[in-house]
C-alpha cells in the first residue's frame, strides 16, 4: 500500500489523548498559543484509561485534588471519583481550552524517524482503515501510559478450559454481561479487584475475592469534607490549590513515614483494617501483607465499601493458591472448593513502553533498555523527544504536570536561545540500573527490564518525591553538562 504524505508540518505532535496527553496539549497551548500541534489517538474518542475500562464501579486510586490538572479545579462532589466523572472532567477540559480541534482520532503511531540532517521527527501512523500517513514535527511528546490497550496479564490457570461458566478479564469487559444473582469469583488483592468486589456485589448473590496474598487497603472519605468548607469560603481556583497542596503534603509525610518506621506503619494499617472488620474475617490472614508498606501501592477503599460488603456477608474472602478450575468454580491449594458462574481474572496489566512505538535515529533503532531516562522526562541521546510519567506512590498527574511545564520551559529556552535541538546526552559516566518505580508488583516486575534504566545520581536518577522534582523542573538551570543544545 502507498504512503500517503500529509503536508502538515506542526511544532509538537502529542501521542495520546488520555489524562497526561490533553493536560500536555493544554500547557503546550497556554504557552505557545501561536505554535502548531496535533495530538495522534489510536481509539475513537479522548479519555485513555478513564474511556477504555468499563469494569463496574471503575474509579480513581488517588483524591482528584492531585490527579485533577493544577490549572482546572475539580468540581464535582467525590474526591475518590468514578470513571465517567473522569472523563467528563478531561473531556470539559479539552473543549474548555480548545484542545479538541486538534485530535486526530483512530490514528495508530507504528514508528517515528528523527533525521539529525533536517532536525525534524517523522511519524508514521495509520487510519482507521489502514491508510498509512506521515506527519513531520519539531518535538515529540509520548503520553501513551505505560500499558498495553490490546493484552492483559493472564497467568496459565490449571485446567481453565474445564469451567462452564465464563472468564472474564476486566480490560475487556463484555458490555452485556449479565451477572444478576449470579455467584463470582474475582482472582486479585490490587486496586482493580477491591474496586469490583463491592460493585459487583450489588447484583449478584455472592462475590468471592480469591487473593494469593493480602494487600495493604485503607479506608478514605469519598467527599473531602475539608475542600467542601474552603470552597464555601473561598474562590474556586484557590480552595482547589489549598486542597491540593494539603493532600500533596499527606501524601509525601504518610509515604516518609511508611519508609522510614514500616513496622510501626505496617501495625496501624493493619489496625485500622481491624477496627473496620471487628470478627467478620480473620484480619492478620487477610489483610497483613508479609511485604512492607509502598513495596507495592497501598489500595483505598472508599467509606470503607469493601469492608462494609465482607462484614454484611455479601462478599467474602479467601487468601490461597489455586490448584486449579474446575467445571464449577475453583479448588484451591487447601481443599476448598469455591463455587462460581463467572471468574473475574482482575491480574493485571501488561506493561508496554511507549505504546510499542518503534523509535529510529537516523535510521538506527533505539533499544529503550539500553537508554537512561533523564529528570523522568526525556532519554538519552535521543533528540528532542519528551514522555510522559507519573508517580507511584502518589498521584499520576502530579508529575505530568511537572513534566509538561519542564518541556514548555525547556522549548521557550530553546526558542529564546536560537537552538533547534535539545537532546541529553549519556556520556557513559554513571552507573546504571533497572529503573526503580519504588514498588515490587508483580505486573512491575514482568516487565521493567524493557523500559528505560536510571542512573545513580542526578539528573539520571528517578524520584519519587515531589518535592524535588519541582526543584529539578521547574527551578534548576536548563543548560548543564548532561544537555546537549545545537
Amino acid at each position: 500500500m502507498g504512503i500517503l504524505l500529509v503536508k502538515l508540518d506542526v511544532d509538537l505532535i502529542i501521542i495520546g489523548a488520555g489524562l497526561s496527553g490533553i493536560g500536555a496539549a493544554c500547557h503546550f497551548s497556554i504557552n505557545f498559543p501561536k505554535k502548531k500541534y496535533l495530538i495522534l489517538e489510536s481509539r475513537d474518542n479522548l479519555g485513555g484509561t478513564w474511556n477504555f475500562f468499563k469494569y463496574p464501579g471503575v474509579r480513581s486510586d488517588s483524591d482528584m485534588h492531585t490527579l485533577g490538572y493544577n490549572f482546572k479545579p475539580w468540581k464535582e462532589k467525590k474526591a475518590i471519583a468514578d470513571g465517567s466523572d473522569i472523563f467528563k472532567y478531561i473531556d470539559s477540559t479539552a473543549a474548555e481550552f480548545q484542545v479538541k480541534e486538534n485530535i486526530r482520532y483512530s490514528s495508530k503511531v507504528s514508528s517515528a524517524d528523527w533525521e539529525t540532517e533536517n532536525e525534524v521527527w517523522t511519524i508514521n501512523f495509520t487510519d482507521s482503515s489502514e491508510k498509512q500517513h506521515r506527519l513531520r514535527s519539531r518535538f515529540v511528546y509520548s503520553c501513551t501510559g505505560y500499558y498495553s490497550y490490546d493484552e492483559a496479564h493472564m497467568p496459565e490457570f490449571p485446567n481453565i478450559g474445564s469451567f462452564k461458566g465464563r472468564v472474564v478479564h476486566p480490560q475487556f469487559w463484555p458490555s452485556m454481561l449479565d451477572y444478576d444473582n449470579k455467584k463470582i469469583i474475582v482472582i486479585g488483592s490490587g486496586a482493580t479487584a477491591v474496586t469490583l468486589v463491592p460493585s459487583l456485589t450489588e447484583k449478584a448473590s455472592h462475590v468471592t475475592m480469591l487473593q494469593r496474598s493480602p494487600t495493604y487497603i485503607v479506608s478514605r472519605p469519598a467527599v473531602d469534607k475539608k475542600a467542601k468548607a474552603l470552597e464555601k469560603y473561598l474562590p474556586e481556583k484557590i480552595a482547589y490549590k489549598i486542597t491540593r497542596w494539603k493532600n500533596i503534603f499527606a501524601s509525601l509525610i504518610f509515604y516518609h513515614i511508611s519508609r522510614t518506621w514500616p513496622i510501626f506503619i505496617k501495625q496501624k494499617l493493619i489496625d485500622w483494617v481491624r477496627r473496620s472488620m471487628g470478627d467478620a474475617v480473620d484480619v492478620d490472614k487477610h489483610f497483613a501483607p508479609t511485604y512492607k508498606p509502598w513495596d507495592q501501592r497501598v489500595c483505598m477503599v472508599p467509606n470503607g465499601d469493601l469492608f462494609k460488603c465482607l462484614r454484611n456477608g455479601s462478599a467474602s474472602i479467601i487468601t490461597d493458591q489455586i490448584e486449579e478450575f474446575t467445571r464449577e468454580g475453583i479448588k484451591v491449594k487447601s481443599g476448598e472448593h469455591i463455587d462460581a458462574d463467572i471468574v473475574i481474572t482482575a491480574t493485571g496489566l501488561k506493561m508496554l513502553p511507549f505504546g510499542g512505538i518503534e523509535m529510529r535515529v537516523d535510521g538506527k533503532g533505539i533499544d529503550f533498555s539500553s537508554t537512561v531516562q533523564y529528570k523522568g522526562v526525556m532519554l538519552s541521546n535521543i533528540p528532542n523527544f519528551f514522555a510522559a510519567s507519573g508517580y507511584t506512590n502518589a498521584s499520576w498527574t502530579l508529575k505530568c504536570d511537572l513534566t509538561s511545564k519542564y518541556v514548555c520551559r525547556l522549548i521557550k529556552y530553546c526558542d529564546r536561545k536560537g537552538y533547534q535541538v535539545c537532546m541529553p546526552k549519556d556520556v557513559g559516566d554513571s552507573e546504571k540500573q533497572v529503573m526503580s518505580v519504588g514498588l515490587t508488583s508483580g505486573y512491575i516486575l514482568r516487565s521493567i527490564n524493557k523500559f528505560p534504566k536510571e542512573g545513580l545520581r542526578s539528573p539520571w536518577k528517578l524520584r519519587q518525591n515531589y518535592f524535588l522534582d519541582l526543584i529539578g523542573l521547574r527551578f534548576a538551570a536548563l543548560k548543564n553538562k548532561k544537555m546537549f543544545f545545537s
